[in-house]
């Protein structure tokens, strides 16, 4: 091939190149603003309630659910798993106003080491009794930013309530002050 059939924008000069990656970087960014995102995620809200009803239906075990909470909580999560030991666990999990997590766990015959997996092992701080009279175990797992209020019932076939998350200590009250039972129709 001569010499002059090669074309002069093939002979890669400065300039050339430079116009290059000035076209691809207008392209980048067209693509960069043409395209929507989401600046922030918001949870999606779940049928606590309808969870918590069909679980007690199936196990003839009252599992607790938040009502009436001040405006701005929202109900984000519910399961019911096995766990630690092997304890089947009803948990549903809110966030608050501000942004924290709080949760009802539940188990029946729950285990010491279940409830110290479920609230990291936080160190006993107190009691407080909510509106219903039950006076709840205050554990606080500090570095770790977790809060627990611990119902502990023994003996077989009793169940154990928590209430538990990154929420402060009034949050979490407010939280336990608000649990209802599910209807259980056995």
């Amino acid at each position: 091939m001569s010499q002059s059939s090669v074309s002069h924008y093939a002979k890669g000069s400065v300039a050339n190149v430079i116009r290059s990656l000035l076209v691809v970087g207008g392209l980048t960014a067209v693509i960069f603003f043409a395209v929507a995102r989401t600046s922030s995620v918001t949870a999606e809200q779940v049928d606590v309630v309808a969870a918590a009803e069909q679980r007690s239906q199936q196990s003839g075990v009252p599992y607790e659910y938040a009502e009436d909470l001040p405006e701005g909580w929202t109900p984000v999560s519910q399961r019911f798993v096995r766990s630690k030991d092997d304890v089947q666990m009803w948990s549903a999990t809110w966030t608050t106003p501000d942004g924290a997590y709080v949760a009802v766990q539940q188990a029946v015959d729950a285990t010491d080491s279940w409830v110290d997996t479920q609230t990291n092992n936080g160190a006993r701080v107190g009691t407080v009794t909510t509106d219903d009279g039950t006076t709840w175990v205050k554990r606080d797992r500090e570095g770790k930013v977790q809060r627990s209020l611990v119902d502990r019932q023994e003996g077989t076939g009793e169940l154990t309530t928590l209430v538990t998350g990154t929420g402060t200590f009034e949050q979490l009250e407010t939280f336990a002050d608000h649990l209802v039972a599910a209807p259980v129709n056995r």
